[in-house]
């Protein structure tokens, strides 16, 4: 019988992946810890809140925050518009970041103004109208107070699209041969070759867009007309930045004892993170596979 080979690892890598250990382990945490913390004032009690008890466990446990939260109207409102933002949004995104990377993909000698349209994307990239103009740019569209101002002005990600461009350059050229020779079309060939095989690509650019429609903001606060209109984040920052009471005084002499405005607060953030807490594994396994799967045989 062969013996198995033991590999040997030097000191230096020994302590670089004792050190690495210990950095990621600490950065994990400080993502970690505060959601916890928030969770664990959400679901504690007003006076152990008060009296500054909770930590990273619950003190008097209680659902009483929550179950005000589910009376709120506002709160659910808001989060439906983020949630319509987010489909609409995300699918806008993936198909314009495909259909524009895609002819971008191609050589200079079958897109002859590939060059003039590429730089032309990637100047939006260093440089942006402000904020004057493109208030005024949706305004003049008669945009203002739709859902379509938080969706429209972001629909065409360039970060996104130049990852989708240097995929599908990678992609293997004979793919491409092989099915104009049996008579595809270009967007046959779109469709039936080269998406079939990006998935894990078009999982990162999905995730990156439900990331930034998940976690805007001031978008709409600045486009929207009122506040029943707010996406979620928007509706966060007035109760919570601004400061605006959340309870308004209708709570009786004993809900005051286990829910106030920080624990409403701490519920409603909560809620607002643990969706996209939930889809992230989900897409987040697809990063981990191969960007070409053995696509061509040689």
């Amino acid at each position: 019988m062969q013996k198995r080979s033991k590999i040997h690892t030097s000191i230096g890598s020994k302590i670089f992946n004792v050190c690495n250990i210990i950095i990621l382990t600490l950065l994990a945490l400080i993502c970690i810890l505060p959601i916890v913390n928030v969770l664990a004032m959400s679901l504690s009690s007003n006076t152990a809140v008060t009296s500054g008890k909770v930590l990273f466990w619950p003190v008097e446990f209680t659902i009483e925050s929550y179950k005000y939260v589910a009376k709120r109207q506002a709160f659910w409102q808001a989060m439906g518009t983020t949630l319509l933002r987010c489909v609409m949004g995300v699918t806008l995104n993936v198909f314009l970041c495909v259909i524009t990377a895609y002819p971008l993909s191609k050589s200079n000698l079958r897109f002859r103004s590939r060059t003039v349209y590429t730089w032309s994307f990637f100047l939006t990239m260093l440089i942006n109208g402000g904020l004057i103009p493109s208030f005024m740019t949706v305004k003049s569209l008669g945009l203002l107070g739709s859902i379509w101002a938080l969706i429209l002005p972001g629909a065409v990600p360039v970060f996104s699209v130049v990852l989708m461009l240097n995929f599908f350059r990678a992609v293997p050229p004979e793919l491409e041969e092989a099915a104009i020779v049996d008579g595809a079309g270009q967007w046959q060939i779109l469709m039936k070759i080269y998406i079939p095989i990006s998935k894990a690509s078009m999982a990162t650019i999905c995730l990156f867009a439900l990331v930034y429609h998940w976690n805007s903001w001031f978008d709409g606060i600045i486009y929207m007309n009122k506040p029943s209109q707010y996406p979620l984040q928007s509706y966060l920052n007035t109760i919570i930045i601004e400061s605006q009471s959340v309870t308004s005084g209708a709570l009786d002499w004993q809900q005051m004892a286990l829910v106030s405005e920080r624990t409403v607060k701490c519920a409603q953030i909560f809620l607002s993170t643990l969706p996209i807490i939930l889809a992230y594994p989900f897409l987040q396994r697809y990063f981990v596979k191969g960007m070409v799967m053995g696509s061509v045989k040689g």
